[in-house]
């Protein structure tokens, strides 16, 4: 039986309610309302709201090696595909391209999200799986239609940008370029809201 495919596009990420110290990354289908909301660690959700957030490290992470590494041998990712769901947990696949051989190669989700992000390729589930792990959240209606869109952050964090308002944006651009020197990604992120705050 042919499994029908769906684009899914990344809607952000959030604090995990149900595990401390994870993160809800939260796939959309594209055309349409159903939410796939992955429970993923911290360092991959790091690695992921850092291109959300348009930061660029000092020295490349996990996945931008593996990005470096994979142009230098001419290996493209053409699509992502979140292809199993079982117990809970997603399975994920990277279909990649060298001359003219397809691979395929096993991922997590978390990993094949983040390297999606930076090979700039479509990320795909099917419709089984969608039909089971898809759920309906409301959120904000103009937010929808962005390929990428940050989901509101918790409001710990909009309160901890309180005492950046003070600050001028030449002096918030130069804490900005020291968090992410010193790989302080969380304050650079908080950093960046502000002065996007003051920009809009």
């Amino acid at each position: 039986m042919s499994r029908k495919k769906i684009k899914l596009n990344i809607l952000g990420l959030s604090y995990s309610q149900t595990q401390s110290g994870a993160y809800a990354l939260v796939l959309a289908e594209e055309d349409g309302e159903r939410r796939i909301p992955i429970i993923i660690g911290g360092v991959e959700a790091q690695s992921i709201a850092i291109k959300l957030e348009g930061l660029e490290p000092p020295r490349p992470l996990t996945h931008d090696l593996f990005l470096n590494f994979s142009k230098s041998f001419n290996i493209e990712i053409e699509e992502v595909i979140v292809y199993k769901l079982e117990e809970g947990i997603f399975y994920s696949e990277l279909v990649c391209q060298r001359d003219n051989e397809k691979l395929h190669i096993d991922s997590r989700t978390s990993d094949a999200v983040a390297l999606a992000l930076r090979f700039g390729c479509p990320i795909y589930t099917y419709d089984d799986i969608i039909e089971k792990a898809g759920i309906v959240l409301d959120f904000d209606k103009k937010e929808e239609g962005h390929a990428i869109t940050p989901i509101d952050k918790p409001e710990s964090k909009k309160e901890s940008s309180a005492k950046y308002q003070s600050k001028t944006i030449d002096e918030l651009k130069k804490l900005l370029e020291e968090a992410i020197m010193s790989e302080d990604y969380e304050k650079a992120s908080k950093i960046r809201d502000e002065i996007n705050r003051r920009e809009e």
